[in-house]
């Protein structure tokens, strides 16, 4: 497996409950290293902007609306096969359907707000990552 980076954010409800450094911990603990990270607030267009592939979807109003209601924290992470060790640490979409001990069964709450987003491929992470940082921004 080759190093990769990945982007995970860690979602409003979560920095609501004071989790980001939890969230960090276990993504470190899994044996990813933090490259870049930051607390921000996304404004409508900007989340809009991030999730525009789910544009046409029924849930895409509401996930703005969610991403834009408190502060997120964008985070770099790296490693062997980072995409997929992120997405393993983070467990499944839903809650409910996580595997126990992965950030999403021990810290969300619904679908929606399920405490982290993670990218989904190497193509869609290189994007993520550009989205949210410069090459300047992410230290080796």
């Amino acid at each position: 497996m080759s190093i990769e980076r990945t982007l995970a954010i860690v979602k409003p409800n979560a920095t609501r409950r004071n989790l980001v450094g939890e969230i960090i911990a276990m993504f470190e603990k899994g044996g990813l290293v933090v490259r870049a990270a930051r607390v921000t607030r996304l404004g409508r267009a900007q989340a809009e902007a991030f999730y525009a592939v789910h544009r046409e979807r029924p849930f895409f109003a509401s996930l703005v609306e969610f991403m834009c209601s408190g502060p997120v924290v964008p985070i770099v992470l790296e490693g062997e096969g980072a995409v997929a060790k992120c997405r393993q640490i983070m467990g499944a979409t839903d809650p409910a359907k996580a595997v126990e001990g992965t950030i999403r069964r021990r810290f969300g709450e619904s679908l929606q707000n399920n405490a982290v987003h993670g990218s989904d491929s190497p193509e869609n992470a290189a994007k993520e990552v550009a989205f949210f940082f410069s090459e300047a921004e992410l230290v080796s």
